[in-house]
């Protein structure tokens, strides 16, 4: 599969972004699909993950509250709504997709287990 992720921007604190990732390839909705950033100087750390079906989502705690992410399979697509930005969310976020199941819910937070990765989008929010 391959990941286009898009929708980053400057914003100021407290504002709102919308990020999209869509995917090619094979069946969307075969894949969990997760959101994982990367500060300058600072290792990638995940943000949010949603399983095939929508039904389970995981969120880093830094963004419960502030962030939601969903899916449209029909549009093979997966959105990262950010609401309430702050400073320390200024990063690159990364879209990534794995096909293998996840059998334990620290699975979805863990960035070894998706093999597919999108290109990136920058995110900085000024204060």
């Amino acid at each position: 599969v391959q990941l286009q992720a898009s929708g980053g921007g400057l914003v100021q604190a407290g504002d709102s972004l919308r990020l999209s990732c869509a995917a090619s390839g094979r069946p969307f909705s075969n894949y969990v699909m997760g959101w994982f950033r990367q500060a300058p100087g600072k290792e990638r750390k995940f943000v949010a993950a949603l399983s095939r079906s929508g039904g389970s989502t995981y969120y880093a705690d830094s963004v419960k509250g502030r962030f939601s992410i969903s899916r449209d399979n029909a549009k093979n697509t997966v959105y990262l709504q950010m609401n309430g930005l702050k400073p320390e969310d200024t990063a690159v976020y990364y879209c990534a997709a794995e096909d293998r199941n996840m059998y334990a819910s620290s699975y979805y937070s863990d960035q070894h287990e998706y093999s597919y990765w999108g290109q990136g989008t920058q995110v900085t929010v000024s204060s």
